[in-house]
């Protein structure tokens, strides 16, 4: 019965092909060694034979195609790889043809490294398709967010104060959010800049072309038209403001602005735009008071230094423009006072009805 046990104790192919006894025979050997007492070793995966040379499975070699030596099963039928002696000595990753955890990482490794082909047209390597991507980023910039952007500009520079223009500013903030988000924000700074600075531009034309008489009165609409402008350019760019300007920049897109029009208009209008105001200052109701002081007001936000051009000027609208009161010149201010009431009156302005004030001492 032991040499019937024996001779049932064959090898066969696992699902890797691999040498292993099968499973039946395994149960069998240890119950017998249960039973005789005796303790077994564990056969190893491809039993060797009295030789050293590994255990051989039933079955012929037969020449493939493929120029390697295959044989086929006895038992299946099925073709399977040669099992040689590095089969059983050789570690997994040196069996060729065989995907081990060595190969695998080998295999991802190339797989990362190597160029992904895109297809026709479309740059090969990834910095040159990171190119590609930010070129076609910036031509949807140029096409679509831009122009849209630049027609609003275009309606809020031109508006009147009491005008009312029909402007979707929930579009505008949308079409800047998303040139933000898209890494547009340095250029559409500029593009912004070089916007307003054409525009400046063109006033500044066309206030040379004024005459003298209405120079103020002109250079007053373009700076409160100016200004009315920027009350909704800069809410809209508010996104860009926090994110670009003031984060990187450590600027303020207001002052900005506000420096573009001192810059393109007023510091080269300054040299005949002073005169006529001291001029207008000595002689009252010559401008309208409203429009005096709404100039020499914009002028001293614009160059607060410009009020050292003229501080008597300044003076009449701005409070604390003059060095602080001496006690000393206390006549001279009393003597400087009664001077102004005399020029007003003599020019026009009498002091009203003087018969109910109490008359004075030195009378």
């Amino acid at each position: 019965m032991e040499d019937m046990e024996d001779d049932s104790l064959d090898t066969k192919d696992d699902h890797n092909h691999n040498c292993c006894a099968s499973s039946s025979s395994k149960v069998r050997t240890y119950l017998r060694s249960q039973l005789l007492g005796v303790a077994t070793v564990p056969q190893p995966a491809c039993p060797l034979v009295p030789g050293g040379e590994p255990g051989t499975r039933r079955g012929k070699l037969w020449s493939g195609s493929t120029g390697g030596s295959k044989f086929m099963d006895s038992d299946s039928g099925s073709e399977s790889s040669e099992v040689s002696e590095t089969d059983c000595t050789a570690p997994p990753a040196a069996v060729e043809g065989k995907f081990t955890l060595e190969s695998t990482s080998k295999f991802r490794k190339f797989t990362f490294s190597s160029t992904v082909s895109t297809g026709p047209g479309i740059p090969q390597s990834p910095s040159s398709s990171m190119q590609f991507l930010n070129a076609m980023a910036v031509e949807d910039y140029r096409k679509n967010h831009w122009p849209n952007l630049e027609k609003a500009i275009d309606r809020l520079l031109i508006q009147n104060p009491t005008d009312h223009i029909s402007v979707s500013y929930a579009q505008i903030y949308s079409y800047v959010y998303k040139c933000v988000c898209q890494q547009h924000s340095e250029l559409l700074y500029n593009d912004l800049i070089i916007k307003l600075t054409n525009h400046l531009q063109q006033v500044s034309t066309h206030l040379q072309a004024s005459p003298p008489e209405d120079f103020i009165e002109n250079f007053n609409v373009a700076l409160t038209q100016y200004t009315a402008s920027l009350q909704c350019i800069v809410p809209v760019f508010m996104y860009l403001n926090k994110f670009y300007i003031e984060s990187k920049l450590n600027r303020d897109l207001r002052e900005d602005l506000m420096k573009l029009f001192a810059d393109c208009v007023a510091e080269i209008h300054l040299s005949t735009l002073m005169p006529l105001l001291i001029k207008a200052h000595s002689m009252p109701f010559q401008v309208q008071p409203s429009t005096m002081a709404s100039v020499v007001k914009g002028l001293y936000s614009l160059r607060p230094d410009w009020a050292k051009l003229a501080p008597a000027l300044f003076s009449g609208f701005i409070p604390q423009i003059n060095p602080p009161a001496v006690e000393s010149l206390l006549p001279d201010y009393a003597a400087h006072d009664q001077k102004l009431q005399m020029d007003l009156s003599m020019n026009g302005f009498p002091r009203g009805d003087q018969s109910r004030k109490r008359a004075s001492e030195d009378s």
